[in-house]
């Protein structure tokens, strides 16, 4: 028996439109972003891609990113979300997922808080690599000292305007609060 077809929906931020990708037997997030809903498909793998898709609801995505939107910055880390990695991208991930809405770690602080504190530039990949935002918030995650780094789904700006939304002030290059 051929499995549903993932659940796909758009959500309308201030930072553009948020796409989702969820399972539909078990609602986890599978792929999201800031990004075209092609671009969602695509960073699936296969194995999911080949399911296909329906246009859908995806009520309890849609209550949290609200919730994230409102004031509740932590509602985007308690939707179930999963993707493909190895075992040290997945405590990365989960680890990123502890990092309370209005505060940031550095990549330093991140690899540490998955037990190697040398691996940041493992915890740097794991964030250009995740496939989940804002799910797995790796906006939060700042240069040491406090700069914002980069951002692949809009860049600086809407990384900093994000932490704005969750009350946190991030540097700029000078070390200056934004």
């Amino acid at each position: 028996m051929a499995e549903a077809p993932l659940v796909a929906s758009s959500f309308d931020t201030p930072f553009g439109t948020l796409t989702v990708l969820a399972t539909p037997e078990d609602g986890v997030v599978r792929s999201s972003g800031f990004r075209p809903m092609r671009d969602t498909v695509a960073a699936l793998p296969s194995r999911l891609q080949s399911r296909g898709l329906v246009e859908g609801d995806l009520p309890v995505v849609a209550d949290a990113v609200a919730a994230w939107l409102a004031g509740d910055g932590d509602a985007i880390t308690r939707v179930p979300a999963e993707q493909e990695g190895g075992p040290f991208f997945q405590e990365l991930w989960a680890q990123l997922r502890t990092v309370p809405s209005g505060t940031s770690v550095s990549y330093q602080e991140l690899a540490a808080m998955a037990g190697r504190p040398r691996a940041m530039r493992a915890a740097g990949t794991a964030c250009a690599r995740n496939n989940i935002a804002p799910f797995v918030p790796c906006h939060r995650v700042v240069k040491s000292g406090g700069a914002l780094g980069s951002y692949g789904f809009g860049g600086e700006g809407m990384k900093a305007a994000m932490l704005a939304l969750e009350g946190e002030r991030p540097l700029d290059d000078a070390g200056v609060a934004r």
